[in-house]
């Protein structure tokens, strides 16, 4: 018998030790079991889903010709779902200041030789300005948690800040938020605020090992930051994202927690995670990898995003520039719907010529935009700067229930097509544009509606004549 209650409202139910603990004994005991295996992935090919047993399963399995089916399946269940399409976002600090004693983290109160900045409203005009250059239309709102420089307020009125510039063809269309948790109150606040998907990583399920470095400052309370997505639902944001820092803990233990958190919000609410993020433990200015030997290789990451594709069809999966440019190309194939790109994680990276002496954590790929889109058009991606579902409503069930009905793609696609050639008329370099006309009339081509396709290619020709912001 185990404690698992996933309708709890309470973490240690929800996210049950025991649970888990059963979760990786069965999966061991059954790994080699491939009878069960592939009745588990001929479940997983009709696109409905694992349970974390399954799932965790799955990922303990060594049989080589199951592994080969997993990254099959879950090739051919994010191309069904997805399609090509890859969509972009860049990460914005406003503040480094924090009062919490994370030991991975370089923003960490005790860490006395990182720069500490918070940008004013000035600064933050700049930053955006600087990234509507670039041609980004998505951004993730970060800050430290700090009571006096980044109160609730102050996030509130930069996202006002944000959504207000317009710079040439430039604006930011929605800005998801990545900050501390906190009350029912805050998260209505941000709903009211306009934000798109709200995103927080538990870093690590594990109770001991979360406690344990989380010595200090509010966010050492496991059950309180646990219960962070129950309350930002309960504040009206249907559209959250979890994730976990792998290598914090055994990578095994914090999957199958997670996608418990993830059946959680769907037996309470109706509707799981919008995304889930796969971050993985970076170096920074006072932390080295050599203290967190849990970290994990390339190919264990491949087949967790892998199996986690399975596992989760409809949720979208974010890898950031963390990762090199190999290890995303690895990633991208196998379940990967979103990337970030020419990110800067210091405070005021975009607009000023200053290092990163006040980064979060060391980046991977440092190319630029043009460069990262380019890339995606010579692996055969579309590079999509969509936000329409925010903007129309499609989010929590309502998105949920157009995705599973296979409708979505009548939305994403023509979407997806747009925002790419506004980004080709406004920032792109010519040898990104040499790249795209192909593959644009591929992907038209392949729109399964045939009104959706007549009216798309019209629009693309809009957008060539100086139209833009166009959605379905």
């Amino acid at each position: 018998m185990t404690d698992y209650n996933p309708s709890s409202a309470h973490a240690s139910e929800f996210i049950s030790h025991r649970e888990v603990m059963a979760t990786l004994d069965y999966a061991a005991a059954h790994c080699n079991d491939s009878v069960l295996a592939n009745e588990i992935l001929d479940k997983a090919a009709i696109g409905k889903g694992l349970t974390h047993r399954e799932a965790t399963m799955l990922l303990y399995c060594t049989d080589e010709q199951i592994t080969t089916r997993i990254f099959d399946l879950a090739r051919d269940i994010k191309q069904r779902i997805y399609g090509n399409r890859i969509v972009m976002f860049a990460p914005l600090y406003l503040s480094n200041h924090c009062v919490n004693s994370c030991t991975y983290c370089a923003y960490h109160a005790k860490n006395r030789t990182i720069p500490r900045r918070k940008l004013s409203q000035d600064e933050i005009r700049r930053e955006v300005t600087a990234l509507q250059d670039m041609g980004h239309k998505r951004l993730a709102l970060e800050t430290g948690e700090h009571p006096v420089h980044s109160p609730i307020e102050y996030v509130l009125e930069s996202i006002d800040t944000i959504y207000s510039i317009r710079h040439r063809n430039g604006a930011i269309r929605r800005v998801n938020v990545n900050i501390a948790a906190t009350t029912v109150e805050n998260y209505r606040l941000l709903r009211d605020a306009g934000i798109g998907t709200y995103i927080l990583f538990q870093e690590t399920y594990h109770r001991p090992t979360y406690e344990q470095l989380h010595p200090a400052g509010p966010k050492s309370d496991w059950a309180y930051h646990t219960e962070a997505m129950d309350r930002a639902m309960q504040g009206g944001i249907d559209d959250v994202g979890i994730g976990v820092l792998f290598g914090l803990h055994d990578y095994r233990y914090d999957f199958a927690a997670m996608l418990m958190h993830a059946e959680h919000l769907e037996a309470r609410f109706g509707v799981g995670p919008h995304t889930i993020s796969v971050p993985r433990i970076r170096p920074a200015d006072d932390i080295s990898l050599d203290d967190f030997p849990n970290a994990v290789t390339d190919q264990v990451f491949r087949r967790i995003v892998a199996v986690l594709r399975l596992a989760v069809p409809y949720t979208g999966m974010i890898v950031s520039t963390r990762e090199s440019q190999e290890c995303r190309e690895l990633v991208l194939e196998v379940g990967v719907s979103q990337l970030s790109g020419a990110s800067r994680t210091s405070v005021g990276g975009y607009s000023s010529e200053q290092t990163d002496d006040s980064a979060q954590f060391d980046i991977c790929d440092n190319r630029t935009l043009d460069e990262i889109v380019a890339w995606l058009l010579q692996l055969g991606y579309i590079p999509s700067f969509c936000t329409a579902c925010y903007r129309e409503g499609r989010t929590g069930d309502r998105f949920m229930s157009l995705a599973k009905a296979g409708q979505i793609a009548n939305c994403c696609a023509p979407n997806a097509l747009m925002t790419l050639q506004e980004y080709l008329q406004d920032y792109a370099s010519a040898h990104t544009c040499s790249l795209a006309p192909d593959i644009i009339e591929r992907e038209l081509n392949a729109i399964p509606s045939l009104k959706t396709r007549e009216i798309t290619a019209r629009r693309l020709q809009e957008i060539i004549d100086g139209k833009r912001d166009f959605r379905f």
